[in-house]
């Protein structure tokens, strides 16, 4: 079977609520950064909408540092309190 190529710039339909978390918790990215064990870059990526996947595993410890659940940080777009992304 063929795979389908991925156009990288396609809207994924999911918005990562990350910064309102951050700022609800008053919390900042660095800081999140050193809890989790994932680089700034990496969760600037999801923060701006613009990542195409995540490991449970960090996804996990997000959610633990943010005492959020998974459907506080990740939302569809388009929905609720989802806010349209680069290029939308």
């Amino acid at each position: 079977m063929a795979r389908i190529k991925e156009d990288d710039d396609a809207p994924t339909g999911v918005h990562c609520r990350l910064d309102e978390l951050l700022a609800e918790r008053g919390m900042t990215l660095t800081r999140l950064s050193e809890l989790v064990g994932v680089s700034i870059v990496n969760l600037s990526v999801l923060k701006n909408d613009r990542a195409r996947a995540i490991r449970f595993s960090t996804l996990t410890a997000i959610c633990e540092a943010l005492d959020c659940e998974i459907g506080d940080l990740l939302v569809r777009a388009g929905r609720g309190d989802a806010r349209p992304g680069p290029g939308r």
